[in-house]
């Protein structure tokens, strides 16, 4: 669960909410906005109107949707991130001499953040975009940014975010997540074994500072038949760490 604010403003929660249905359902009518917010027609399109006056919501006939200018921040934001521009060259060759699909991520409010995606040629398809956010226990990226944030930072994540499965493989269980997160901590790299996507496992390494903070992971996502011997686990091991310590040193000397 988010922070609560001491003082809410109840407009600004309307408007919020509005966004966050138009995010869920892509587009919708004015009285489906109305029933599931449960206010009445007037004040919802009052919010509409606004929203559609400041270019953050477009009308196409008789529906509404959020407009391309929440693409636009988002752009802005990302282009912000020192990780970003570090990493994304770097993940574009990786994507090509694997022909994997590669995936930068960073953390913000307990999640991971999907900062950037690259394809290569033999890359599988899954379900996330750039801004995609993960819960952290049950992926590589997850995983490689837990094991290297404090102990009391992981169980305030657990305690907002829950360990909830995504699959069979999922670690739901505290103390096991633990032992996983100092294993990662031990090797440098973090393995993925179907705990998100059924089908699919990926090997991911965190990207540190000098002083050992983490600033977010790199993933390689492979179908299952891929990673099925230990020759072949080893080099996408290596090619991932390769290619995090690439990105730490631009970061380190840029």
């Amino acid at each position: 669960m988010a922070a609560q604010a001491n003082h809410p403003i109840k407009s600004l929660e309307k408007t919020v909410g509005i966004i966050d249905v138009l995010k869920r359902r892509r587009s919708a009518h004015l009285r489906d906005i109305a029933d599931e917010l449960e206010l009445n027609k007037s004040t919802v399109h009052n919010h509409l109107s606004t929203l559609r006056e400041h270019e953050y919501v477009v009308k196409e006939g008789d529906e509404y949707r959020l407009s391309l200018q929440f693409l636009h921040i988002g752009g802005v934001l990302r282009n912000e991130v020192d990780l970003y521009d570090a990493a994304k060259s770097k993940l574009d060759q990786l994507a090509e001499d694997t022909g994997e699909l590669v995936t930068l991520a960073t953390h913000e409010r307990g999640l991971g953040i999907v900062l950037y995606r690259a394809k290569g040629d033999e890359a599988v398809e899954i379900d996330t975009h750039v801004g995609s956010q993960l819960t952290l226990h049950n992926s590589g990226l997850g995983k490689a940014i837990l094991a290297h944030l404090p102990r009391s930072r992981v169980e305030e994540i657990i305690a907002e975010r829950g360990l909830p499965a995504s699959t069979e493989n999922s670690i739901t269980d505290e103390d096991t997540l633990f032992d996983e997160l100092d294993n990662i901590t031990a090797q440098g790299y973090a393995f993925d074994d179907e705990e998100n996507w059924r089908g699919l496992r990926c090997v991911a390494a965190p990207i540190l500072t000098d002083e050992g903070v983490v600033k977010g992971a790199i993933s390689l996502s492979v179908p299952k038949s891929q990673l099925a011997s230990e020759d072949e686990r080893q080099r996408y091991v290596d090619e991932i760490k390769n290619t995090a310590n690439l990105i730490e040193l631009r970061i380190a000397y840029s």
